[in-house]
């Protein structure tokens, strides 16, 4: 699978990813002000295992930057920079779409009629 890329350019692109997740961890961290330790509690990790992936020695799957970001009060969504738009304008179309159902005529309906419990019983 190497697409023309080299192998010491990919080697880059890990190195990337992997400072990457420790950066976002520090800066969580720091946003919340908790401490490594407080924040490593509320994660349901380790101080040390924190530590590691902070400082890029290990590599935090999904899962824990998932509970590491909930600790700090935030919420990690995965996804493109360029869903954003689409998700912006799918979210305006809802809310016409809401306003415009909540601008129709309300018709008043009678009591629904339900049949006995009895009857579906038996």
């Amino acid at each position: 699978m190497d697409h023309g890329v080299s192998e010491s350019a990919n080697m880059v692109r890990v190195l990337v990813i992997e400072t990457a997740a420790g950066r976002l961890i520090g800066e969580v961290r720091r946003e919340s002000g908790f401490s490594q330790a407080e924040l490593a509690r509320r994660a349901g990790l380790t101080r040390s295992v924190l530590n590691a992936y902070e400082r890029g020695r290990r590599q935090p799957g999904v899962d824990a930057l998932v509970r590491i970001a909930a600790a700090a009060g935030l919420e990690l969504r995965l996804g493109s920079p360029a869903e954003e738009p689409r998700l912006a304008r799918s979210g305006r179309i809802l809310e016409q779409v809401l306003d415009l159902a909540e601008a129709l005529p309300q018709k008043r309906r009678g009591a629904l009629a339900y049949p006995p419990l009895s009857a579906l019983a038996a």
